[in-house]
C-alpha cells in the first residue's frame, strides 16, 4: 500500500475534551507515525504518516472524536512522507 503523509486540521470543540489522547490512541493502534497538537486558534493539528488506507481509517475516527468533542470540520492535505517520525506522539508548545 502507498505510504503518504497527511496534514489534518480539526475544528470545533476539540480542545480540553481529550481529543489529543483520543487521536494518539487510535493512531498508535493503527501503526501510524507522527504527532497531534493543539493550535492557538482552537483547532487541533495532526501530522501522520503511514499507509493511505490506515490514515483514512484514522480520519473517520477524527471526524467523530471523543464523547465530549464537537467536530465541525476536518481538512486533509496529502503530502509525500518524510520518514522522520519513529512513533506517534502528543506535542506540547
Amino acid at each position: 500500500m502507498e505510504e503518504v503523509q497527511a496534514y489534518i486540521r480539526v475544528y470545533g470543540i476539540v480542545q480540553g475534551v481529550g481529543y489529543r489522547f483520543f487521536t494518539e490512541r487510535h493512531a498508535r493502534r493503527l501503526g501510524l507515525k507522527g504527532y497531534v497538537r493543539n493550535m492557538p486558534d482552537g483547532s487541533v493539528e495532526v501530522v501522520v504518516e503511514g499507509s493511505k488506507d490506515k490514515i483514512e481509517t484514522l480520519i473517520k475516527y477524527l471526524k467523530k472524536g471523543p464523547y465530549l468533542a464537537r467536530v465541525e470540520k476536518v481538512t486533509v492535505e496529502y503530502r509525500k512522507p518524510t520518514g522522520k517520525f519513529s512513533d506517534f506522539t502528543i506535542k506540547y508548545w
